[in-house]
């Protein structure tokens, strides 16, 4: 419980503490009471219910949970944005803010057979986040919408040389340097 607020009942809390979503004291005795969050804006309205949170919470989890292996994330530019809609079904649910703050919100989502989209607010280059059924759904989905994926990329980034040799001995053999692996080097 949170004391701020006038008194919140805490019932979810961001893997990192950032954020916390809860229902005021004084709200209890409603049926299904409005849902607030507390972040970097202070405790602010999320959901009008606290079973649309739940739902919400489903959805994300679902979204961002599995550990990543159908997960992955870009910033849109706003001509992509204004283009998802004719693209996605959007899931009818009420747009809510985003827990960091004002620029990433508001939160809408989209989906298609197999596939899962949540947009952080509506400004040039707000994030997507997407998850796919399979691995084909979620390269499809990345095919789709051209971007800087975070995940899954089909080409290695190349890195230059490090900008250090090894002390002698420190990698089992004297003076040699180190190149990255990502270029695909050796030591040498």
């Amino acid at each position: 419980m949170h004391d701020e607020f006038g008194g919140v009942l805490v019932f979810r809390s961001e893997n990192q503490g950032c954020a916390f979503w809860g229902v005021r004291l004084r709200d209890l005795d409603r049926d299904d009471p409005p849902v607030f969050v507390q972040s970097r804006d202070g405790w602010v309205p999320f959901l009008e219910r606290v079973s649309l949170a739940c739902v919400e919470l489903v959805l994300s989890e679902t979204l961002l949970g599995g550990e990543g292996r159908l997960y992955n994330a870009c910033e849109l530019p706003a001509g992509l944005i204004r283009e998802l809609p004719s693209r996605f079904a959007r899931v009818l649910f009420p747009e809510y803010p985003m827990w960091t703050g004002k620029d990433e919100s508001p939160v809408c989502w989209f989906s298609a057979p197999g596939k899962l989209l949540r947009l952080d607010g509506l400004s040039d280059h707000s994030w997507l986040h997407v998850r796919g059924s399979t691995f084909a759904d979620l390269e499809s989905l990345c095919a789709t919408l051209p971007g800087h994926w975070v995940r899954g990329y089909s080409e290695l980034l190349e890195a230059d040389e490090l900008p250090f040799q090894a002390p002698d001995g420190l990698l089992g053999w004297p003076g040699k340097s180190v190149k990255s692996s990502a270029t695909g080097g050796e030591n040498g």
